[in-house]
Protein backbone atom coordinates (compact mmCIF):
# COMPACT_ATOMS: atom_id res chain seq x y z
CA UNK A 1 0.00 0.00 0.00
CA UNK A 2 1.32 3.63 -0.98
CA UNK A 3 2.41 6.38 1.60
CA UNK A 4 -0.87 7.95 0.06
CA UNK A 5 -3.34 4.91 0.65
CA UNK A 6 -2.04 5.14 3.97
CA UNK A 7 -2.96 8.45 4.59
CA UNK A 8 -5.87 8.01 3.62
CA UNK A 9 -7.16 5.50 5.66
CA UNK A 10 -5.74 7.05 8.68
CA UNK A 11 -8.17 9.95 7.61
CA UNK A 12 -11.10 7.79 6.82
CA UNK A 13 -10.69 6.14 10.48
CA UNK A 14 -10.72 9.87 11.57
CA UNK A 15 -13.73 10.29 9.36
CA UNK A 16 -15.91 7.64 10.61
CA UNK A 17 -15.01 7.69 13.92
CA UNK A 18 -16.44 11.10 14.30
CA UNK A 19 -20.12 9.37 12.53
CA UNK A 20 -21.39 8.08 15.57
CA UNK A 21 -21.98 5.24 13.88
CA UNK A 22 -23.33 2.74 16.83
CA UNK A 23 -24.20 -1.09 16.82
CA UNK A 24 -25.53 -2.36 20.07
CA UNK A 25 -23.93 -5.68 21.38
CA UNK A 26 -27.59 -7.22 21.37
CA UNK A 27 -28.32 -5.99 18.08
CA UNK A 28 -30.76 -8.10 16.23
CA UNK A 29 -29.17 -9.49 13.17
CA UNK A 30 -30.59 -7.66 9.96
CA UNK A 31 -30.61 -8.30 6.29
CA UNK A 32 -29.11 -5.20 4.37
CA UNK A 33 -30.19 -4.48 0.81
CA UNK A 34 -28.63 -2.68 -1.57
CA UNK A 35 -31.90 -0.43 -1.60
CA UNK A 36 -31.47 1.23 1.91
CA UNK A 37 -28.58 3.37 0.42
CA UNK A 38 -28.45 4.99 3.80
CA UNK A 39 -27.68 2.30 6.11
CA UNK A 40 -25.65 0.43 3.04
CA UNK A 41 -23.51 3.35 3.29
CA UNK A 42 -22.90 3.24 6.72
CA UNK A 43 -21.89 -0.26 6.57
CA UNK A 44 -19.93 -0.09 4.13
CA UNK A 45 -17.98 2.84 5.94
CA UNK A 46 -17.36 1.20 8.90
CA UNK A 47 -16.38 -1.97 7.34
CA UNK A 48 -13.67 -0.05 4.96
CA UNK A 49 -12.34 1.87 8.11
CA UNK A 50 -12.57 -1.52 10.29
CA UNK A 51 -10.57 -3.69 6.87
CA UNK A 52 -7.93 -1.24 5.91
CA UNK A 53 -7.46 -0.82 10.01
CA UNK A 54 -6.66 -4.60 9.86
CA UNK A 55 -4.64 -4.57 6.90
CA UNK A 56 -2.13 -1.66 8.35
CA UNK A 57 -1.47 -3.31 11.31
CA UNK A 58 -0.71 -6.75 10.00
CA UNK A 59 2.61 -8.19 8.05
CA UNK A 60 1.09 -11.18 6.88
CA UNK A 61 -1.20 -11.85 4.15
CA UNK A 62 -4.87 -11.63 5.03
CA UNK A 63 -7.82 -13.63 3.17
CA UNK A 64 -10.37 -10.50 2.65
CA UNK A 65 -13.26 -13.04 2.07
CA UNK A 66 -12.65 -14.02 6.00
CA UNK A 67 -11.82 -10.64 6.93
CA UNK A 68 -14.74 -9.48 5.78
CA UNK A 69 -16.95 -12.94 7.21
CA UNK A 70 -15.47 -11.91 10.43
CA UNK A 71 -16.54 -8.44 10.34
CA UNK A 72 -19.89 -9.04 9.77
CA UNK A 73 -20.48 -11.56 12.32
CA UNK A 74 -19.14 -9.15 14.54
CA UNK A 75 -21.57 -6.54 13.24
CA UNK A 76 -24.77 -8.85 13.43
CA UNK A 77 -25.21 -7.89 9.80
CA UNK A 78 -26.39 -11.02 7.93
CA UNK A 79 -26.58 -10.70 4.00
CA UNK A 80 -27.86 -12.85 0.65
CA UNK A 81 -24.76 -13.73 -1.19
CA UNK A 82 -25.61 -11.37 -4.14
CA UNK A 83 -24.83 -8.10 -1.47
CA UNK A 84 -21.64 -10.28 0.13
CA UNK A 85 -19.98 -10.18 -3.24
CA UNK A 86 -21.17 -6.65 -3.88
CA UNK A 87 -19.65 -5.33 -0.78
CA UNK A 88 -16.40 -7.26 -1.38
CA UNK A 89 -16.39 -5.83 -4.72
CA UNK A 90 -16.45 -2.00 -3.87
CA UNK A 91 -14.01 -3.04 -1.13
CA UNK A 92 -11.46 -4.10 -3.89
CA UNK A 93 -12.03 -1.50 -5.71
CA UNK A 94 -11.55 1.32 -2.98
CA UNK A 95 -8.52 -0.68 -1.80
CA UNK A 96 -6.77 -1.56 -5.56
CA UNK A 97 -8.87 0.40 -7.97
CA UNK A 98 -10.18 4.17 -8.21
CA UNK A 99 -13.86 3.24 -5.57
CA UNK A 100 -16.78 4.01 -7.08
CA UNK A 101 -15.33 5.05 -11.05
CA UNK A 102 -14.43 1.66 -11.38
CA UNK A 103 -16.97 0.32 -12.59
CA UNK A 104 -17.29 2.96 -15.02
CA UNK A 105 -13.74 2.88 -16.44
CA UNK A 106 -14.81 -0.39 -17.40
CA UNK A 107 -17.78 0.47 -19.43
CA UNK A 108 -16.54 0.43 -22.99
CA UNK A 109 -19.18 2.52 -23.91
CA UNK A 110 -18.28 5.49 -21.41
CA UNK A 111 -16.05 7.82 -23.21
CA UNK A 112 -15.50 10.45 -20.14
CA UNK A 113 -16.24 10.91 -16.61
CA UNK A 114 -17.11 14.00 -14.83
CA UNK A 115 -16.62 14.08 -11.42
CA UNK A 116 -18.71 17.96 -10.32
CA UNK A 117 -18.88 17.39 -6.74
CA UNK A 118 -18.84 13.83 -4.54
CA UNK A 119 -22.54 13.94 -4.95
CA UNK A 120 -23.02 14.41 -8.87
CA UNK A 121 -21.10 12.31 -11.43
CA UNK A 122 -21.53 12.55 -15.40
CA UNK A 123 -20.54 10.77 -18.50
CA UNK A 124 -20.38 10.93 -21.84
CA UNK A 125 -21.91 7.88 -23.22
CA UNK A 126 -23.03 7.12 -26.48
CA UNK A 127 -22.28 10.60 -27.61
CA UNK A 128 -24.69 11.94 -25.25
CA UNK A 129 -23.68 13.46 -21.74
CA UNK A 130 -25.80 11.78 -18.51
CA UNK A 131 -25.87 12.36 -14.95
CA UNK A 132 -24.81 8.82 -13.31
CA UNK A 133 -26.00 7.42 -9.84
CA UNK A 134 -22.58 7.24 -8.73
CA UNK A 135 -21.71 8.98 -5.58
CA UNK A 136 -18.48 8.86 -3.36
CA UNK A 137 -18.64 9.31 0.80
CA UNK A 138 -17.23 12.77 0.68
CA UNK A 139 -15.04 15.13 -0.75
CA UNK A 140 -12.05 13.49 1.37
CA UNK A 141 -13.27 10.37 -0.58
CA UNK A 142 -12.93 12.29 -4.16
CA UNK A 143 -9.24 13.62 -2.37
CA UNK A 144 -7.99 10.09 -2.07
CA UNK A 145 -9.11 8.66 -5.53
CA UNK A 146 -7.50 11.49 -7.58
CA UNK A 147 -4.04 11.15 -4.93
CA UNK A 148 -4.23 7.56 -5.53
CA UNK A 149 -4.24 9.07 -10.02
CA UNK A 150 -1.48 11.21 -9.06
CA UNK A 151 0.97 10.07 -6.97
CA UNK A 152 2.45 7.46 -8.93
CA UNK A 153 2.96 9.83 -11.53
CA UNK A 154 5.22 11.89 -9.34
CA UNK A 155 2.92 14.87 -9.34
CA UNK A 156 1.13 16.77 -6.76
CA UNK A 157 -1.95 18.26 -6.26
CA UNK A 158 -2.99 20.69 -2.69
CA UNK A 159 -3.84 24.30 -1.94
CA UNK A 160 -0.14 25.47 -3.70
CA UNK A 161 -0.73 23.41 -6.60
CA UNK A 162 -4.65 23.20 -6.81
CA UNK A 163 -5.04 21.64 -10.18
CA UNK A 164 -2.69 18.72 -12.17
CA UNK A 165 -2.77 16.83 -15.35
CA UNK A 166 -1.95 13.06 -14.88
CA UNK A 167 -2.95 9.84 -16.76
CA UNK A 168 -4.19 6.69 -16.10
CA UNK A 169 -2.21 3.45 -16.55
CA UNK A 170 -3.89 3.13 -19.90
CA UNK A 171 -3.16 6.33 -21.12
CA UNK A 172 -6.92 7.79 -19.79
CA UNK A 173 -6.18 11.57 -19.65
CA UNK A 174 -6.90 12.87 -16.23
CA UNK A 175 -7.25 16.46 -15.17
CA UNK A 176 -7.89 17.25 -11.51
CA UNK A 177 -8.89 20.37 -9.80
CA UNK A 178 -9.40 21.38 -6.20
CA UNK A 179 -10.94 23.57 -3.32
CA UNK A 180 -10.36 26.57 -3.40
CA UNK A 181 -10.49 27.16 -6.79
CA UNK A 182 -13.17 24.26 -7.44
CA UNK A 183 -16.17 25.78 -5.48
CA UNK A 184 -18.26 22.56 -4.85
CA UNK A 185 -15.27 20.11 -3.83
CA UNK A 186 -13.15 18.61 -5.38
CA UNK A 187 -13.55 17.90 -9.58
CA UNK A 188 -12.19 15.14 -12.29
CA UNK A 189 -12.71 14.87 -15.75
CA UNK A 190 -11.63 11.56 -17.23
CA UNK A 191 -11.29 11.06 -20.31
CA UNK A 192 -11.29 7.63 -21.93
CA UNK A 193 -9.32 5.68 -24.64
CA UNK A 194 -10.79 2.96 -26.18
CA UNK A 195 -9.24 -0.21 -25.06
CA UNK A 196 -8.48 -1.22 -28.93
CA UNK A 197 -7.49 1.84 -30.90
CA UNK A 198 -9.50 3.48 -33.52
CA UNK A 199 -8.85 2.73 -37.06
CA UNK A 200 -9.65 5.30 -39.94
CA UNK A 201 -12.72 2.74 -40.73
CA UNK A 202 -13.88 3.57 -37.35
CA UNK A 203 -13.96 7.20 -38.32
CA UNK A 204 -15.44 6.39 -41.53
CA UNK A 205 -18.21 4.17 -39.74
CA UNK A 206 -19.07 7.07 -37.19
CA UNK A 207 -19.00 9.82 -40.20
CA UNK A 208 -16.50 11.65 -38.88
CA UNK A 209 -14.65 12.10 -42.34
CA UNK A 210 -15.49 10.13 -45.74
CA UNK A 211 -13.06 7.46 -48.14
CA UNK A 212 -11.58 10.14 -50.23
CA UNK A 213 -10.55 12.56 -47.43
CA UNK A 214 -8.95 9.72 -45.22
CA UNK A 215 -6.93 8.10 -48.16
CA UNK A 216 -5.54 11.85 -49.06
CA UNK A 217 -4.66 12.55 -45.50
CA UNK A 218 -2.70 9.46 -45.65
CA UNK A 219 -0.99 10.29 -48.31
CA UNK A 220 -0.19 13.37 -46.73
CA UNK A 221 1.18 11.79 -43.77
CA UNK A 222 2.93 8.97 -45.38
CA UNK A 223 4.90 11.44 -47.86
CA UNK A 224 5.93 13.31 -44.62
CA UNK A 225 4.22 16.57 -44.79
CA UNK A 226 3.29 18.92 -42.08
CA UNK A 227 0.08 18.52 -40.81
CA UNK A 228 -1.94 20.72 -38.32
CA UNK A 229 -4.83 19.60 -36.47
CA UNK A 230 -7.14 22.26 -35.26
CA UNK A 231 -10.37 21.91 -33.31
CA UNK A 232 -12.37 22.66 -29.65
CA UNK A 233 -11.84 20.98 -26.86
CA UNK A 234 -13.37 17.30 -27.13
CA UNK A 235 -13.35 17.47 -30.65
CA UNK A 236 -11.36 14.19 -30.96
CA UNK A 237 -7.55 15.86 -32.17
CA UNK A 238 -6.00 13.54 -30.29
CA UNK A 239 -7.81 10.75 -31.06
CA UNK A 240 -7.23 11.57 -34.97
CA UNK A 241 -3.39 12.51 -34.48
CA UNK A 242 -3.27 8.66 -33.01
CA UNK A 243 -4.79 7.44 -36.16
CA UNK A 244 -2.84 9.45 -38.54
CA UNK A 245 0.60 8.47 -36.73
CA UNK A 246 -0.08 5.27 -37.93
CA UNK A 247 0.97 5.68 -41.24
CA UNK A 248 4.02 7.05 -40.10
CA UNK A 249 6.75 4.35 -41.52
CA UNK A 250 7.94 1.97 -38.87
CA UNK A 251 11.60 2.44 -40.41
CA UNK A 252 11.06 6.11 -38.91
CA UNK A 253 12.52 7.66 -35.56
CA UNK A 254 9.60 9.32 -33.75
CA UNK A 255 10.06 11.20 -30.64
CA UNK A 256 6.59 12.59 -28.97
CA UNK A 257 6.26 15.32 -26.79
CA UNK A 258 3.45 15.87 -24.40
CA UNK A 259 2.23 17.10 -21.02
CA UNK A 260 0.58 14.16 -19.61
CA UNK A 261 1.84 11.25 -22.33
CA UNK A 262 -1.60 9.52 -24.17
CA UNK A 263 -0.02 8.98 -27.34
CA UNK A 264 -0.51 5.56 -28.64
CA UNK A 265 1.59 5.30 -31.50
CA UNK A 266 2.59 1.75 -32.27
CA UNK A 267 5.95 1.88 -34.47
CA UNK A 268 8.90 0.52 -32.56
CA UNK A 269 11.47 3.39 -32.54
CA UNK A 270 9.44 5.80 -30.15
CA UNK A 271 11.09 8.03 -27.81
CA UNK A 272 8.44 9.29 -25.52
CA UNK A 273 8.82 12.40 -23.53
CA UNK A 274 6.77 13.91 -20.76
CA UNK A 275 7.08 17.29 -18.67
CA UNK A 276 7.33 17.77 -15.43
CA UNK A 277 5.90 20.16 -13.26
CA UNK A 278 7.67 22.19 -10.74
CA UNK A 279 9.11 20.49 -6.87
CA UNK A 280 7.54 21.64 -4.06
CA UNK A 281 10.52 24.77 -4.01
CA UNK A 282 9.15 25.35 -7.13
CA UNK A 283 12.15 24.21 -8.98
CA UNK A 284 12.71 21.56 -11.66
CA UNK A 285 9.81 22.23 -13.91
CA UNK A 286 10.36 20.94 -17.61
CA UNK A 287 8.22 22.16 -20.12
CA UNK A 288 7.14 21.15 -23.12
CA UNK A 289 9.05 23.46 -24.99
CA UNK A 290 12.46 22.56 -22.91
CA UNK A 291 11.56 18.90 -24.50
CA UNK A 292 11.07 19.92 -28.41
CA UNK A 293 14.54 21.75 -28.41
CA UNK A 294 16.22 18.70 -26.56
CA UNK A 295 13.94 16.52 -29.12
CA UNK A 296 15.73 18.21 -31.78
CA UNK A 297 18.99 17.02 -30.40
CA UNK A 298 18.22 13.34 -30.63
CA UNK A 299 18.14 12.75 -33.94
CA UNK A 300 14.30 13.03 -35.18
CA UNK A 301 12.96 11.28 -38.04
CA UNK A 302 9.29 13.29 -36.88
CA UNK A 303 8.33 15.08 -33.71
CA UNK A 304 4.95 14.81 -32.72
CA UNK A 305 3.90 17.15 -29.90
CA UNK A 306 0.51 16.37 -28.19
CA UNK A 307 -0.85 20.13 -28.07
CA UNK A 308 0.85 23.81 -28.53
CA UNK A 309 0.08 26.15 -26.51
CA UNK A 310 2.61 28.66 -25.44
CA UNK A 311 5.95 29.68 -26.52
CA UNK A 312 6.93 26.31 -27.77
CA UNK A 313 5.16 27.34 -31.18
CA UNK A 314 8.21 29.01 -32.24
CA UNK A 315 10.39 25.77 -31.56
CA UNK A 316 8.50 23.64 -33.35
CA UNK A 317 7.71 25.96 -36.39
CA UNK A 318 11.72 26.22 -36.58
CA UNK A 319 12.15 22.43 -36.31
CA UNK A 320 9.54 22.05 -39.39
CA UNK A 321 11.39 24.65 -41.20
CA UNK A 322 14.54 22.95 -40.58
CA UNK A 323 14.30 19.68 -41.98
CA UNK A 324 11.93 17.74 -39.90
CA UNK A 325 9.48 17.83 -42.39
CA UNK A 326 6.36 15.54 -41.56
CA UNK A 327 5.80 16.81 -37.92
CA UNK A 328 2.56 16.41 -36.28
CA UNK A 329 0.45 18.89 -34.00
CA UNK A 330 -2.96 19.49 -32.40
CA UNK A 331 -4.16 22.81 -30.88
CA UNK A 332 -7.00 24.63 -29.77
CA UNK A 333 -9.29 26.88 -32.46
CA UNK A 334 -12.52 27.16 -33.84
CA UNK A 335 -11.79 27.39 -38.01
CA UNK A 336 -8.55 27.32 -39.94
CA UNK A 337 -8.10 30.88 -40.41
CA UNK A 338 -7.81 31.20 -36.65
CA UNK A 339 -5.45 28.81 -35.48
CA UNK A 340 -3.09 31.11 -37.77
CA UNK A 341 -4.03 33.58 -35.39
CA UNK A 342 -3.57 31.53 -32.38
CA UNK A 343 -0.31 30.28 -33.52
CA UNK A 344 1.09 33.77 -34.23
CA UNK A 345 0.08 34.78 -30.81
CA UNK A 346 1.71 31.80 -29.16
CA UNK A 347 4.68 32.39 -31.16
CA UNK A 348 4.95 35.89 -29.27
CA UNK A 349 4.49 34.21 -25.92
CA UNK A 350 7.80 32.60 -26.69
CA UNK A 351 9.66 36.30 -25.88
CA UNK A 352 11.24 36.65 -29.35
CA UNK A 353 10.96 39.85 -30.64
CA UNK A 354 10.09 39.32 -34.02
CA UNK A 355 7.58 41.11 -36.25
CA UNK A 356 3.81 40.03 -37.26
CA UNK A 357 5.08 39.45 -40.96
CA UNK A 358 8.26 37.40 -39.87
CA UNK A 359 6.19 35.13 -37.87
CA UNK A 360 3.52 34.85 -40.51
CA UNK A 361 6.25 33.82 -42.91
CA UNK A 362 7.30 31.34 -40.40
CA UNK A 363 4.34 30.01 -39.77
CA UNK A 364 3.26 29.75 -43.84
CA UNK A 365 6.01 27.91 -44.44
CA UNK A 366 6.31 25.05 -42.01
CA UNK A 367 2.78 24.17 -42.17
CA UNK A 368 1.24 22.64 -45.11
CA UNK A 369 -2.22 21.63 -44.02
CA UNK A 370 -4.62 22.32 -41.68
CA UNK A 371 -7.29 19.51 -40.40
CA UNK A 372 -10.22 21.26 -38.49
CA UNK A 373 -12.42 19.05 -36.64
CA UNK A 374 -15.37 19.74 -34.34
CA UNK A 375 -17.84 18.05 -32.16
CA UNK A 376 -21.22 19.13 -33.73
CA UNK A 377 -24.30 19.56 -31.59
CA UNK A 378 -25.39 16.01 -31.87
CA UNK A 379 -22.67 14.83 -30.19
CA UNK A 380 -20.79 13.63 -33.77
CA UNK A 381 -17.39 14.04 -34.29
CA UNK A 382 -16.57 15.81 -38.14
CA UNK A 383 -13.73 16.94 -39.61
CA UNK A 384 -15.31 20.75 -40.86
CA UNK A 385 -12.19 21.74 -43.30
CA UNK A 386 -9.01 20.02 -44.40
CA UNK A 387 -7.40 23.26 -45.84
CA UNK A 388 -3.98 23.68 -47.02
CA UNK A 389 -1.40 26.23 -46.77
CA UNK A 390 -0.45 28.02 -49.61
CA UNK A 391 2.26 30.78 -48.29
CA UNK A 392 1.96 34.80 -48.10
CA UNK A 393 0.18 36.98 -50.34
CA UNK A 394 0.71 40.83 -48.72
CA UNK A 395 0.94 40.76 -45.59
CA UNK A 396 -1.60 37.27 -44.76
CA UNK A 397 -1.26 33.68 -45.40
CA UNK A 398 -3.23 32.77 -47.89
CA UNK A 399 -5.45 29.12 -47.41
CA UNK A 400 -7.46 27.05 -49.62
CA UNK A 401 -9.85 24.59 -48.58
CA UNK A 402 -9.91 20.96 -50.32
CA UNK A 403 -12.51 19.34 -48.61
CA UNK A 404 -15.47 20.77 -46.11
CA UNK A 405 -18.43 19.81 -44.54
CA UNK A 406 -21.43 21.16 -45.56
CA UNK A 407 -24.61 20.81 -43.33
CA UNK A 408 -27.75 20.86 -44.85
CA UNK A 409 -30.27 20.72 -42.14
CA UNK A 410 -31.37 18.97 -39.09
CA UNK A 411 -33.45 15.61 -38.09
CA UNK A 412 -36.32 15.68 -36.04
CA UNK A 413 -33.94 13.42 -34.27
CA UNK A 414 -31.69 16.31 -33.53
CA UNK A 415 -29.37 14.62 -36.14
CA UNK A 416 -27.41 17.01 -38.02
CA UNK A 417 -27.34 16.16 -42.15
CA UNK A 418 -24.92 17.01 -44.15
CA UNK A 419 -22.05 16.13 -47.05
CA UNK A 420 -18.62 15.63 -47.23
CA UNK A 421 -17.81 17.92 -50.40
CA UNK A 422 -13.97 18.35 -52.64
CA UNK A 423 -13.89 21.67 -53.41
CA UNK A 424 -12.32 20.80 -57.09
CA UNK A 425 -9.44 22.40 -55.78
CA UNK A 426 -6.13 20.26 -56.14
CA UNK A 427 -3.25 20.89 -53.26
CA UNK A 428 -0.50 22.54 -54.68
CA UNK A 429 1.90 20.07 -53.00
CA UNK A 430 0.11 17.12 -55.00
CA UNK A 431 3.68 17.24 -57.25
CA UNK A 432 5.70 16.35 -53.49
CA UNK A 433 3.18 13.71 -52.53
CA UNK A 434 3.74 11.80 -56.09
CA UNK A 435 7.36 12.50 -55.89
CA UNK A 436 7.59 10.59 -52.62
CA UNK A 437 6.28 7.95 -54.17
CA UNK A 438 2.87 7.47 -52.69
CA UNK A 439 -0.05 6.63 -54.91
CA UNK A 440 -2.59 9.57 -55.27
CA UNK A 441 -5.32 9.78 -57.55
CA UNK A 442 -7.17 13.43 -58.69
CA UNK A 443 -10.45 11.50 -58.35
CA UNK A 444 -10.39 12.44 -54.59
CA UNK A 445 -10.45 16.16 -55.64
CA UNK A 446 -12.66 16.12 -58.72
CA UNK A 447 -15.53 14.79 -58.04
CA UNK A 448 -17.98 15.55 -54.54
CA UNK A 449 -17.96 12.82 -52.52
CA UNK A 450 -21.64 12.27 -50.48
CA UNK A 451 -21.73 10.08 -47.67
CA UNK A 452 -24.88 11.26 -46.05
CA UNK A 453 -24.07 12.02 -42.85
Amino acid sequence: MTLAERIGARRHVQSADKSGLEVKDDAVPVSVTLQESSQLKELKAKMHVKLVDDLLQSDEEIDLHQLLDRFLEEENVVLTKAERESLFKELISEMHGYGPLDELLMDDEVTEIMVVSSEQVFIEKNRKMVKTGVQFKDDEHVMRVIEKIVSPLGRRIDESTPFVDARLPDGSRVHAIIPPLALKGPCLTIRKFARDPLQMGDLINFGTLNLPMSQFLESVVAARLNVMISGGTGSGKTTLLNILSNFIGQEERIITIEDAAELQLRQEHIVSLETRPPNLEGKGAISIRDLVRNALRMRPDRIVVGEVRGGEALDMLQAMNTGHDGSLTTGHANSPRDILRRLETMVMMSGMDLPSRAIREQISSALDLIVQQARMADGVRRITHITEVLGMEGEQITLQDIFVFEQTGRAASGQILGVYKATGIVPRFLDRIQASGVPVTHQWFTSDALNGR
